[in-house]
């Protein structure tokens, strides 16, 4: 199947997945997982309807960036981020989704703040307790939220997660259903109504169903779109 028939097959079973819980399709947004795409992959991609594209690394990110692959679409950064690759990120991405921890955090307002900005991230959750994947831990999130929303060039506006890997349909619900938990309580707090919260990114191309099942506001696909990813290169 071409990639245009991918996308258009991924929305039909978001709408569905959707309308199954009660919800409007229109509240969530597909979001393009291009790690190890090409340029002209992203292109067509956006070209079919594609209107975010969340990039796991910054060397990738970068080439794409001076390619002008992304344009006509918004630019998220999904991977673990260092902070010593914040300067390559601020002010150029619409959403960082992997903020994980207070230097990160400050690290982004800093540069930020010198380029006159207000960066809009998402806090991310180790919602698995995982040591193989970065996120803060559940009961840690309230304070690193609140500092986020206090920051002045920093806008936190959700949550991010990858759960574990199911190995069974529905296997990840109980982690989707914490999220929602989470979600729901940080929008419940008022920051002073310096923020507005209103992305929850969970769900990818096995699960995206179950996650949207759960509140999910966005839903990070690449096999489903892409098919099977080809292998890295080995100086990327």
């Amino acid at each position: 199947m071409s990639i245009q028939e991918n996308i258009a097959a991924v929305r039909r079973q978001i709408d569905e997945a959707a309308l199954r819980a009660g919800r409007n399709p229109a509240e969530i947004t597909l979001e393009a997982a291009t790690k190890v795409q090409t340029s002209e992959t992203i292109r067509a991609a956006i070209a079919a309807g594609i209107t975010v594209c969340g990039e796991n690394r910054v060397q990738e990110f970068n080439a794409h960036w001076a390619d002008n692959a992304y344009q006509g679409a918004k630019v998220h950064f999904i991977g673990h981020l260092q902070k010593n690759k914040v300067k390559y990120l601020v002010g150029k991405v619409d959403l960082i989704e992997s903020v994980d921890s207070l230097a990160l955090l400050e690290a982004i307002n800093s540069r930020a703040e010198k380029l006159g900005v207000v960066q809009d991230i998402l806090i991310e959750v180790n919602v698995g307790g995982e040591a193989s994947k970065s996120g803060i831990e559940p009961e840690k999130l309230p304070a690193l939220f609140e500092t986020a929303a206090a920051l002045p060039h920093v806008n936190p506006r959700g949550l991010m997660a990858i759960p574990p890997v199911a190995e069974i349909s529905g296997g990840n619900s109980r982690y989707f259903a914490e999220m929602q938990q989470l979600f729901v309580d940080i929008k419940s707090k008022t920051y002073d109504n310096k923020v507005s919260i209103d992305c929850l990114s969970m769900g990818m191309s096995g699960d995206f169903a179950d996650a949207i099942a759960y509140g999910s506001t966005q839903v990070r696909i690449g096999t489903a779109l892409f098919g099977a990813r080809p292998p890295m290169r080995a100086n990327g």
